[in-house]
């Protein structure tokens, strides 16, 4: 198995930083008229908002993140990197195409969706089958990765409807999804020799 530069381990940990951050400090510039409850992270790069600058460097820090981390994850399949990276450039486009301050946009949800749906399928696309696998690139726990990913996406989309919790389910999909290439990253260079 070829191992994975330690690099890697830096931009795959990185990643839930820079968006647990961004949202703490976006939604504190934003002060009291934001619900992070029921509000999604997207309203925080909204234009005109206080901290949409924040937001909007958090989004791309990630997209750059998962981009170095597919690069950087060799042991993983190939579909897995493409999806992990094209991931990575739908944050990016998220952040390029920005809620509008009221109402919604197409754009915008069109890459937040693309973006979800590639977050969550990496996993099962990275998955690998043999012993010297990785244990977080073999296909039991990808398929659970994925599962639980896919699930936390429609649970976000049902309080969207519903108006609900919306941003509690947001925080919780985007979460995992952005910490579970620092639990592969990690399963890589505790499951082989590094690279001299």
């Amino acid at each position: 198995m070829r191992s994975v530069p330690t690099w890697a381990l830096v931009s795959s940990g990185c990643a839930p930083v820079f968006l647990i951050m961004g949202w703490l400090v976006a939604a504190s510039l934003q002060g009291p008229p934001y619900d992070p409850a029921a509000q999604t992270i997207s309203v925080l790069a909204a234009p005109g908002s206080s901290g949409s600058w924040v937001m909007t460097a958090a989004f791309i820090a990630l997209g750059f993140c998962h981009l170095m981390t597919a690069w950087g994850l060799r042991p993983a399949g190939t579909a897995g990197r493409m999806a992990l990276a094209a991931g990575g450039a739908a944050a990016l486009g998220v952040a390029m195409f920005p809620v509008p301050s009221s109402g919604g946009s197409l754009s915008h949800g069109s890459v937040a969706a693309v973006a979800f749906a590639l977050l969550a399928a990496w996993p099962v696309l990275a998955a690998r089958a043999g012993i010297a696998v990785p244990w977080a690139l073999r296909p039991l726990p990808s398929l659970a990765a994925t599962t639980v990913m896919a699930a936390g996406a429609a649970w976000f989309l049902i309080e969207l409807h519903l108006q609900g919790v919306a941003g509690v389910a947001e925080r919780a999909v985007t979460t995992l999804q952005s910490v579970w290439p620092f639990v592969a990253v990690l399963s890589c260079l505790r499951g082989s020799p590094r690279d001299g």
